[in-house]
């Protein structure tokens, strides 16, 4: 792995994303911070270059194909290639119902977002990825996601139904076995990370976890070094079932 290495973030202007930016820039990676919101987004790099960090922002919406593809152009005639990207942007939604009064458009909205948003970013991003002696993708997963988990009835999570939520995170995790998959034999390496409930916007900062203690897994897998996992799901308390 070389010195110098380059790591895209998205959704990184707050919360678990600013996190990783953070820890990552003080180990010596220089971070792009993806963001819907061009004026947050430099905000967020200009206080990490106030720190001494090589931060730098881009306007990213993972929704958004043109703006995606933008990106990576940006990033390719900046950098040359990609070492990491932090698949971090996410949504919880609205729709808090039982999952059987749930419409196809409540989860659209979040799957646009934790699941589309990644495919679109991952496919922009990999010709970059493959340049780098050292390629990371880290989705940004949960818990809940884990089909294992909130179907065995011993497990805390047993009564956890967030049908558009959990079914978002479990789609991402079977991405993630995807491109594993397909990138095995190459220098990239991909893996879910598994933050734990950390107080950001998505649960109105009522999680337990500091965004910096749920970023330590992402950055954890980010600087991954050859001999480590790919096609694994990975919390602080070690790997996590499916």
């Amino acid at each position: 792995m070389t010195d110098e290495r380059v790591a895209l973030i998205t959704g990184a202007n707050k919360g678990i994303g600013l996190a990783a930016a953070r820890r990552l820039g003080e180990l010596g990676v220089t971070v792009v911070l993806g963001a819907r919101d061009e004026t947050r987004g430099k905000q967020a790099a200009d206080a990490l270059a106030a720190d001494g960090i090589d931060a730098t922002s881009l306007r990213l919406d993972v929704r958004d194909p043109d703006q995606v593809s933008e990106a990576a152009h940006a990033i390719e005639r900046r950098h040359g290639r990609l070492d990491i990207l932090v698949n971090n942007a996410g949504t919880a939604g609205g729709f808090t119902g039982p999952p059987s009064r749930a419409s196809a458009e409540d989860l659209r909205q979040v799957y646009e977002t934790n699941v589309f948003g990644v495919v679109t970013v991952t496919r922009a991003m990999l010709p970059l990825l493959l340049r780098s002696p050292a390629g990371r993708i880290v989705n940004l997963s949960s818990h809940v996601g884990s089909l294992t988990l909130t179907s065995d009835p011993g497990s805390p999570l047993r009564d956890v139904n967030m049908i558009a939520y959990q079914s978002s995170k479990t789609a991402l995790n079977a991405l993630t076995v995807a491109y594993a998959k397909e990138l095995r034999g190459t220098p990239v390496k991909v893996n879910a990370a598994l933050p734990g409930v950390v107080a950001t916007d998505i649960n109105h900062h009522r999680g337990p976890r500091t965004p910096a203690e749920g970023a330590a897994v992402v950055v954890r897998l980010a600087l991954l070094d050859d001999t480590g996992p790919s096609g694994v799901c990975l919390a602080d308390e070690g790997p996590v079932p499916w």
